[in-house]
């Protein structure tokens, strides 16, 4: 990779790539403060903009060991030089699906490991088959969905399956995710994604099939299954003993984990059946806010769609690419979630799982750059082999060790 200063070729271990961006910016002052500036790990901020880069790297208090890379997302030439140099990069540009295809390609061409907070399954599913023989050639992992979408999700159903496993001797059949709590913000980058997503299933009738699969993230093959549960409207789920209401980061949660089930070889059983949804309380109060959070992301949903509405929300409403909660917001937002595990003969597990910052940016840089930090210096290339990989498969047991001690997150079995 080039210096645009000196024109010079530079090696490191984690390129941020997307560095002044919103979550750019977090994820490259944790990496610095924890790992760079400790001597851990080679860093490099990278992004189109040297200008930026060079703001980012005087607010960061950093000297000459974290480097500043300028190039463009969509010059392959240059994509080409920095993953031949790089061990691992790090994406936060999105929407993916308009600007991060090019990185993943380079990636897995040059046997480049790579992680992003992708949230977007019809591009994650584009990546994979066009990637990853490329990525299993070189032995670049590839791990999407290292943020708040699909982390808790995902190592949360591998931390309650891994102890169903180790105390009932069996995996649990069906597993709900419930959300007891959540304080956050949302960022303009996060929103632009979710409007992409929409504009892209209006005009491709594939993009719409894909969303609707929820194993279409699962490897050739095995992109069918039992039919699987959902919460599409204000309901009352007896176990929980609450009214719940629709997730929005469903769509690409309960895909993630089904790929991590498929992956590991139907660790959690060929019948297995996950869904997650909101928790809105008992009683008529419940019930009326399940109704309200239901009709609010529907009427959402159905103004993205809409192109007046949506570029009126984009004025007036939605926070724009670059802006997002402040760092005292970060600080007081946390989440806490529930798992509900069943197994075929009626054996019931609860977890939990939670963490202590808000869950988009504050606790997202953490998971971001930890995942990185654990796929490069815990998982060895021959126990983990190149191509694409969730978040538990990719590193299991060893990202939860990390996640407990250096982000945040809690992991525990409730018992009954």
């Amino acid at each position: 990779m080039t210096d645009e200063k000196n024109n010079r070729i530079i090696e490191a271990d984690i390129v941020i790539w997307g560095a002044t961006g919103f979550v750019g910016r977090l994820a490259a002052d944790y990496l610095w403060q924890v790992y760079g500036k400790t001597d851990r790990v080679r860093l490099a901020l990278g992004g189109r903009r040297h200008s930026e880069l060079k703001a980012l790297h005087r607010d960061l208090k950093a000297d000459e060991r974290l480097q500043v890379i300028v190039g463009d997302a969509l010059d392959t030439d240059f994509l080409d030089g920095m993953t031949r140099k790089a061990r691992l990069v790090i994406s936060t540009v999105g929407p993916y699906a308009r600007y991060g295809s090019p990185l993943v390609a380079a990636c897995a061409e040059n046997g480049c490991d790579y992680c992003d907070l992708a949230g977007e399954p019809q591009w994650i599913h584009r990546m994979i088959r066009a990637h990853q023989k490329d990525a299993e050639a070189s032995g670049a992992r590839i791990v999407n969905a290292c943020g708040f979408d699909s982390i808790p999700s995902d190592m949360g159903v591998y931390f309650l399956q891994k102890q169903a496993r180790q105390r009932l001797g069996r995996s649990l059949s069906r597993v709900k995710m419930l959300v007891r709590a959540m304080r956050g913000g949302a960022s303009g980058g996060t929103v632009a994604s979710i409007i992409n997503l929409v504009e892209e299933s209006r005009r491709n009738p594939e993009v719409t099939r894909i969303l609707k699969n929820p194993y279409s993230l699962a490897p050739a093959g095995m992109q069918t299954g039992v039919r699987q549960p959902g919460v599409s409207r204000p309901q009352f789920d007896a176990d929980a003993e609450s009214w719940v209401a629709p997730f929005v980061m469903a769509a690409v949660n309960t895909r993630i984990v089904h790929r991590s089930n498929a992956l590991a070889d139907y660790y959690y059983g060929s019948d297995f059946k996950y869904h997650e949804a909101v928790l809105t309380g008992k009683g008529f109060k419940g019930r009326l806010r399940a109704i309200r959070f239901s009709v609010l992301t529907g009427v959402f949903f159905a103004a993205a769609a809409f192109a007046p509405a949506r570029k009126l929300m984009q004025k007036l409403i939605l926070p724009k690419p670059g802006q997002g909660p402040s760092r005292q917001k970060q600080e007081k937002g946390f989440y806490k979630l529930a798992f509900i595990g069943k197994d075929n003969s009626g054996n019931r597990m609860h977890a939990r799982v939670e963490g202590d910052r808000d869950p988009g940016y504050g606790s997202t840089k953490k998971m971001l750059a930890e995942s990185a930090v654990c796929l490069l210096h815990d998982i060895p290339e021959q126990e983990t082999g190149g191509g694409f990989w969730t978040p538990s498969t990719a590193m299991g047991e060893k990202l939860i060790q990390r996640l407990v001690t250096n982000a945040g997150l809690t992991f525990k079995i409730l018992e009954s």
